[in-house]
């Protein structure tokens, strides 16, 4: 072999080798991602929860930029050399991957085509076709707490750069919500000089106040004021919402509690807001509610009885005792979990579908393996017929089953608040896979 010859082979083989580990690596990377598309089609699991991506496949370029971004892992794979969501039910609409897509290829987008899903419009600015009101938060369809925190901010700011210094109202905003996207807001406010009021119903928190305790509350880092960028990974509701109230108590921010809004009124440049304890005018006005308000009933008689509650907030209250959870979600599976814990607690879990499509993967591994270890019963495609003081009435198909009750815990999520949203002008769209 001459020198010429000899060079040429030396480079080659390395060339080679190299071509046939990608070949090798991309052709692996196909097969795991199938894998994960046919299992969550076997297990009917193909419904997004909330926000998720829908890709563009003229555009991509299988650059596995999205895949890498997803905080969630496994739930956006590479296929044939384009990206897909191979594991649908596990998004939550963090949003990153249309943000590292470099093609543009990537559209977020709520429900789908057979599940609408209820968002009230909204622009970039988060301002309504109601010129000056604002939604931020669950309510606009962000149920992640890092995006709630985000766009509550985002939201303050918009507002700032359009008050008019010469308006008279009794305040420049009013935030009607002290959840992740209402305290954050109104973090903002404070930083912003701006006349703020914020008022909230029930207990600081929202949403997160009510989570069961214990709960493992997942979120990412986010620059909030006062404090800079937060470094929450996995933390529980105890230890954020302890956080939360030491930064309120170091920011001097008043929040009114117990305060609930009964109704917004458009006036002349600006609101009227009717509440409990009084009425307010504002220039500008934010709706950071959750869409959790009001808590979807199963209609069945019987339903208004005492043992029947809409949320788990502490499960050693129920030690003992005879339980149904009734719902899909996380909720429904983490308040299921709880009570499974406790001791001589016998947990039923009923749920109307074949399939927990709406939860994610943790939470139904460990329903699976509670389920299959007698730690809790699963009654899947089954509703409530009836109620009684100590026993429940389950229909099957065909098939009623009656168990010994003490206590109910509906997780069926909760109603938009429809009437109040067109009361007050704001037009809601039923979205189906649509931006």
């Amino acid at each position: 072999m001459n020198t010429e010859n000899l060079g040429i082979f030396i480079y080659l083989v390395p060339l080679l080798f190299l071509l046939l580990w990608e070949t090798y690596r991309r052709g692996a990377r196909n097969q795991k991602s199938l894998r994960y598309l046919e299992k969550a089609k076997d297990e009917q699991l193909t419904e997004p929860a909330s926000l998720h991506p829908v890709i563009d496949h003229n555009l991509c370029i299988g650059c596995n930029a999205c895949v890498e971004a997803c905080p969630e892992k496994n739930v956006l794979g590479i296929i044939s050399g384009k990206a897909h969501l191979i594991t649908p039910s596990n998004c939550i609409g963090h949003g990153a991957c249309k943000l590292a897509c470099p093609m543009g290829g990537i559209t977020l987008v709520f429900g789908t085509a057979t599940r609408g899903v209820d968002i009230p419009q909204t622009n970039e600015q988060f301002e309504t076709n109601v010129a000056g009101l604002y939604i931020a938060g669950e309510l606009g369809g962000m149920g992640l707490i890092r995006n709630a925190v985000i766009q509550g901010q985002q939201a303050i700011s918009a507002i700032k750069s359009t008050i008019q210094p010469e308006h008279r109202q009794d305040y420049d905003v009013v935030i009607i919500g002290a959840g992740p996207a209402g305290f954050a807001a109104t973090l903002e406010a404070k930083v912003a000089g701006l006349r703020y009021l914020t008022i909230e119903q029930e207990s600081f928190g929202g949403t997160v106040a009510h989570f069961p305790r214990g709960k493992i509350v997942m979120t990412s880092p986010v620059v909030m004021p006062f404090v800079g960028k937060v470094q929450f990974r996995e933390t529980t509701k105890e230890a954020l919402l302890e956080f939360w109230q030491a930064l309120k108590t170091k920011s001097a921010i008043k929040i009114s509690f117990k305060e609930r809004m009964s109704e917004i009124t458009p006036i002349a440049d600006g609101f009227t807001i009717q509440t409990n304890r009084g009425c307010y005018t504002t220039h500008k006005a934010l709706l950071a509610l959750g869409r959790r308000g009001t808590p979807r009933k199963l209609g069945v008689a019987n339903e208004e009885l005492a043992k029947v509650t809409y949320q788990l907030t502490d499960p050693e209250q129920y030690c003992g005792q005879h339980m149904l959870v009734v719902g899909g979600g996380d909720s429904a599976l983490e308040a299921a979990l709880s009570l499974a814990d406790q001791p001589q607690t016998t947990v039923t879990l009923a749920y109307r579908s074949a399939a927990f499509s709406r939860a994610k993967a943790k939470n139904r591994k460990q329903i699976e393996h509670y389920a299959t270890t007698d730690k809790l019963t699963l009654h899947m495609q089954t509703t409530v017929h009836a109620i009684g003081e100590h026993q429940v009435v389950l229909q099957q198909s065909e098939q009623q089953i009656d168990l010994k009750n003490d206590a109910i815990i509906v997780c069926a999520g909760g109603v938009l608040p429809t009437a109040m949203l067109k009361a007050s002008g704001i037009q809601v769209e039923t979205k189906y896979g649509t931006a």
